[in-house]
């Protein structure tokens, strides 16, 4: 199947045929394991985030982004992540922050690597496949309902941005 690939605010990368690796499990904040490929069929938004960054609010728009969609179908996967040095020093820390501050309730990690030699493997795959590495916290990447990469977006696009919601009006029309 031919993926489409774009790199921070859409810039275009071409086409390929190798798979992103979207069934590496990430270990849930809540217990158990979470998995793209349990998303299968839906859009999916991954962003690592951390509790103590400048862009901590975007929680906020997280939850609300998923508050408006998440009956249509689209997951919103928090991965927190201590790489910048920003994170809590616990994932009970990480979540009640997130709960009693911004009251997520969407799918979330245990703090995870996203960078580097220890990267998740779906982070380096996602490397390996787009050449996208997170540079800071609150980096966003959008996958299609077949699990391919559609974008990716840096810190300064807010969840609810155009760029964004666009996409997704465009994968849920589509179904």
């Amino acid at each position: 199947m031919i993926k489409r690939f774009f790199i921070c605010a859409l810039t275009f990368l071409g086409t390929q045929t190798a798979a992103l690796e979207t069934n590496a499990l990430f270990e849930s904040i809540d217990g158990g394991t979470l998995s793209i490929d349990q998303w299968l069929g839906q859009p999916v938004l991954v962003v690592n985030t951390a509790s103590q960054c400048a862009f901590t609010r975007q929680y906020r728009g997280l939850q609300d982004l998923y508050d408006a969609y998440r009956a249509q179908g689209l997951i919103v996967l928090a991965v927190p992540s201590d790489d910048f040095n920003q994170e809590l020093a616990t994932d009970a820390e990480v979540k009640d922050f997130c709960e009693l501050q911004y009251g997520i309730d969407l799918p979330m990690t245990v703090i995870t690597h996203v960078k580097g030699v220890d990267a998740h493997p779906f982070y380096a795959s996602l490397k390996a496949e787009t050449g996208f590495t997170p540079r800071w916290n609150f980096n966003k990447v959008l996958i299609d309902e077949s699990g391919a990469v559609v974008a990716t977006f840096g810190s300064n696009t807010p969840p609810q941005s155009p760029a964004i919601t666009r996409l997704i009006d465009g994968m849920l029309i589509n179904d």
